[in-house]
């Protein structure tokens, strides 16, 4: 990536991550009330009706684009969106609300691996120096006892850290469909494929479609800031500013969860909790700021914003 001279907006960037970061005050209480399958059902819904007049067009580049970048499609809106999304808030109703967002940061770990994987990418030496402690401090930081895991304690570190498989594939396999199509088109595709198996899932969990007028406006405020809003943020920052520089930018997102987490919502985290968040985010940086080795050349979106993470991611 390269930055323009004298058109900084590495700030732009920190912003699209402080909004990723304020999504727990929206997700959280809702998760509290509604099915996890529930909230990313309307989460797709606000969105895709956003970006309808995308779609047409969207379809018409999809069916000349082949069956690989169909099927890639295909993947990123019914797993990367729809499922990773659902596993995220789910996370919430089963732990505390700092948690779920800072360990979506081991995301660049797992991406890595799935581009040596599906793209034969080649992976440096030096990678375990940075994923091994990376791990580490994810378990530190899912478990209050580290060396007495509970069952609930596995099951919301389970979800989240799903989502973040599940994402770090939508960013090796957007850069598949990227490479073929227009990101405003792999974009409404990704949210047009991910709203009907959002609807599968909640129909086939049982889950209630209907919301009381209570819920309503953060479902769209979900969508709209620490969604769409953000997500646009980001981009027209991230043409303008170098990676490293934006990786910096990137922290504001686990900073401002944490702040949003112990300050608004009251969660609470043992010392080992935060040790454990602080090796992740040390780690990842490194690996991110190094020159050497392979790194997902897509455009990676901290998954604090689940539902309008872009199809690159």
């Amino acid at each position: 990536m390269v930055q323009a001279r004298g058109a900084d907006r590495m700030w732009a960037v920190a912003l699209a991550a402080g909004l990723w970061g304020t999504s727990a005050l929206l997700r959280d209480p809702l998760a509290q009330v509604l099915p996890a399958s529930t909230i990313v059902f309307y989460e797709h819904a606000v969105i895709v009706a956003l970006l309808l007049p995308w779609l047409l067009p969207a379809l018409r580049a999809l069916a000349g684009a082949g069956p690989a970048v169909i099927a890639a499609v295909a993947v990123i809106g019914g797993g990367s969106s729809a499922l990773a999304t659902t596993l995220f808030t789910m996370a919430f109703t089963v732990g505390d609300p700092i948690t779920p967002q800072v360990l979506q940061k081991l995301q660049p770990v797992f991406a890595i691996v799935l581009a040596v994987v599906l793209l034969g990418e080649r992976l440096a030496p030096r990678f375990a120096l940075y994923a091994l402690p990376a791990l580490a401090g994810a378990w530190f930081l899912a478990f209050p006892e580290p060396l007495a895991v509970s069952v609930r304690d596995a099951q919301g570190a389970a979800l989240a850290v799903g989502a973040a498989l599940l994402w770090a594939a939508g960013t090796v396999l957007g850069r598949l469909a990227g490479a073929r199509l227009e990101f405003m088109h792999v974009t409404a595709l990704r949210f047009a494929i991910g709203l009907p198996v959002a609807l599968v899932i909640a129909l086939s969990s049982g889950a209630a479609l209907a919301v009381g007028a209570a819920q309503l406006p953060r479902l769209v405020l979900l969508a709209l800031i620490p969604g769409l809003l953000a997500l646009t943020l980001y981009y027209w920052g991230l043409r303008r500013t170098a990676a490293s520089r934006a990786t910096l930018a990137e922290l504001a997102f686990p900073l401002v969860s944490a702040a949003v987490g112990a300050g608004l919502l009251g969660a609470e985290l043992a010392w080992s909790q935060w040790a454990g968040g602080a090796v992740v985010l040390a780690a990842v940086t490194a690996m991110a700021l190094s020159r050497s080795g392979p790194r997902p050349s897509g455009v990676r979106v901290p998954e604090s914003s689940p539902a309008a993470r872009p199809a690159v991611r």
